[in-house]
């Protein structure tokens, strides 16, 4: 496995926000707890090959929603925030020797975020970064390869995957307030602990599943099932609305 990750940018205070206010965050933490994670991803199994160009990028170190990568193509996004297009052509060149790679085209726009992998079923959130001719641009490029392109509401959150996330191929762990649950009905889905409305995004990587050490009841609802979790600080990412499935791209 590869995970391509970018370093924190010194600008990240400048970061993009739709859903939570401002805070100030500190630099020297978020270099440390992204270093952690980054360890974390190696001993997961994980080749770390680090994306260039990204200190005067706010949001670059979430490079999950520059590219969507299957075993057959990379899709390159266009994302919702114009300020973060910019971010696109590191990930291209570090993307382009591992795979084939296709473009999402104006007027659609899609951040990475939005786009959960299940199988072989792609969720897509319909969000204020992802629109419908997003939606069907990825049915374009992805049905006649076999897989099936859903779309899915999202609501009170910014991208999907805060709202839902695979612990494996048939079970999603889910905030049921924040989406529409009717598309998983052929799937498992196990809510989060009711307390923590924001642990529904994790990292499942080399048989593990990697969330933020902020929600302890679903880390053990999780353990509980027979997950090996590795819980992880990611106080600083969570100020910028990031989480543990945004600062990487895994290539199998």
């Amino acid at each position: 496995m590869i995970a391509l990750t970018r370093a924190v940018s010194p600008a990240i205070a400048r970061c993009e926000l739709t859903h939570i206010g401002r805070e100030a965050i500190d630099l020297d933490l978020a270099y440390a707890q992204h270093a952690r994670y980054e360890r974390a991803l190696a001993d997961a199994g994980c080749a770390i090959e680090r994306v260039a160009d990204g200190e005067d990028l706010p949001d670059g170190v979430f490079v999950e929603d520059v590219a969507v990568v299957f075993d057959e193509i990379a899709i390159v996004t266009r994302p919702g925030a114009e300020s973060r297009r910019a971010e696109t052509p590191g990930v291209v060149r570090a993307l382009a020797p591992h795979r084939p790679l296709a473009r999402i085209e104006p007027p659609a726009t899609v951040d990475g975020g939005d786009v959960l992998v299940v199988g072989r079923r792609v969720f897509v959130g319909r969000s204020s970064r992802t629109n419908d001719a997003a939606v069907t641009q990825m049915r374009t490029l992805l049905e006649p390869r076999g897989y099936t392109v859903i779309s899915v509401p999202v609501r009170g959150c910014l991208h999907l995957k805060s709202a839902a996330t695979a612990l494996d191929e048939g079970t999603v762990l889910v905030n049921r307030a924040w989406l529409d649950s009717d598309p998983f009905t052929e799937l498992e889905l196990v809510p989060v602990a009711p307390s923590e409305p924001g642990a529904a995004n994790v990292l499942r990587v080399g048989g593990r599943i990697v969330c933020a050490s902020a929600f302890p009841e679903t880390r053990r609802l999780l353990e509980r099932r027979g997950a090996h979790v590795v819980p992880l600080d990611m106080s600083e990412f969570a100020k910028a609305e990031g989480a543990v499935t945004c600062c990487s791209l895994i290539l199998t």
